[in-house]
C-alpha cells in the first residue's frame, strides 16, 4: 500500500487550512503528525479518510482516488477527534454493532481489540458511564478491530493512563512489523518520537518533515 498526497489544499470560507501539501506514506511505517491544536492535523486526517473533499489536489491509495463523491477508502480504520458511540449501549455492544456494518471483525477480534487497549474488563459497562480515557480507548479499539491496512489515530492518547499508552504503542509497532501504515497525530512530540519513523510538522497551512 502506498498513499500519495499531491498538491493538496483545503479551505473553509476562504480561510486556507492546508496549502499545497505533498506527502507520501508507505507500508511498514509509523508516521506522526505534529503541530499545535488547530494547525490542520484533524482536517488532513479527515481528507485521508474521505470525510472531506479537497479544495484542490489529490490523495491516491495505490494510484486510486477515493476522496470524491463520498467514496471512502474501504481499508482504513480511523479514530478522529472525539469518539462517538451510543450512550445507552455497552462498549462491547457498540463495537459489535459497528462490526456488523462491514462484517469484517468477528467476536474474537472485537474482544482482542478491547484487550489491546486494556478495556476488556469494562466491556459490559454502559458507554455513558465510561470515563474520558475509556471512551478514547473504545475509539482506538474500533479503529483496530477490523485489521485494516491503514490505521489513522487522531490524538489517540488523550486521557489514557501511562500503562495503557505503553501497551497501545507496543501494538502499533506490531502493526508496523505486519506491513501496515500507521498515521497518528499529537501535539505532544514525545509521544511521536518514541515510535514514529517520520514526523511531519503542521503550521499555518504548511507541512514539513521534522
Amino acid at each position: 500500500m502506498e498513499i500519495v498526497v499531491k498538491n493538496l489544499m483545503k479551505e473553509f470560507k476562504n480561510i486556507i487550512i492546508l496549502n499545497d501539501v505533498n506527502l507520501k506514506f508507505l507500508d511498514g511505517n509509523i508516521y506522526g503528525l505534529h503541530g499545535r491544536n488547530g494547525s490542520g492535523k484533524s482536517v488532513f486526517l479527515k481528507l485521508l479518510c474521505g470525510l472531506y473533499l479537497p479544495t484542490s489536489g489529490t490523495i491516491l491509495y495505490d494510484n486510486k482516488i477515493y476522496n470524491f463523491k463520498n467514496d471512502f477508502p474501504p481499508f482504513v480504520g480511523a479514530l478522529i477527534e472525539r469518539p462517538s458511540f451510543f450512550a445507552d449501549m455497552s462498549g462491547y455492544d457498540n463495537l459489535k454493532l459497528l462490526a456488523s456494518i462491514k462484517k469484517v471483525a468477528d467476536d474474537n477480534q472485537i474482544l482482542e481489540a478491547m484487550k489491546v487497549v486494556n478495556l476488556l474488563d469494562q466491556k459490559d459497562k454502559i458507554f455513558n458511564k465510561y470515563s474520558l480515557g475509556m471512551k478514547q480507548k473504545l475509539g482506538i479499539a474500533q479503529a483496530i478491530m477490523e485489521n485494516q491496512k491503514v490505521i489513522i489515530l487522531d490524538e489517540p492518547f488523550n486521557g489514557i493512563e501511562d500503562i495503557s499508552v505503553k501497551k497501545i504503542k507496543k501494538y502499533l509497532l506490531k502493526l508496523k512489523e505486519q506491513g501496515k501504515i500507521v498515521i497518528l497525530s499529537s501535539h505532544i512530540i514525545d509521544d511521536l518520537n518514541e515510535i514514529c519513523d517520520k514526523i511531519y510538522y503542521f503550521d499555518n497551512g504548511y507541512v514539513v518533515e521534522k
